[in-house]
């Protein structure tokens, strides 16, 4: 599983001006089954995302495409986590940890 921090490295209102398409890529995720949760982070300077069922290349190629990554309006940082203990609506996405 991975925590994706977003922070905004331009003015909120080039941000706001690529909602849409970040809204549309976050949609696309979600249908794909790899983004779990995200929402804004408060005070506004980014957001967070929780994604799952990626290795890291591959979480790494998606945070690319995110029309804030490719217009550079923010930065990134991606932490992978094993999520061995979940609420038990997130039961499906428990890991164990490496041998």
């Amino acid at each position: 599983m991975f925590v994706l921090e977003l922070t905004y490295t331009a003015p909120v209102e080039r941000v706001d001006a690529l909602l849409d398409a970040h809204v549309e890529w976050l949609d696309a995720q979600y249908a794909a089954g790899v983004i779990v949760a995200s929402g804004r982070k408060n005070p506004r300077d980014g957001g967070v995302i929780l994604a799952a069922g990626v290795d890291r290349p591959e979480i790494e190629k998606i945070v690319a495409a995110d029309p804030f990554s490719v217009e550079g309006v923010c930065a990134y940082r991606i932490t992978e986590f094993y999520a061995t203990k979940t609420a038990e609506g997130l039961a499906a996405f428990r890991e164990q940890l490496p041998s």
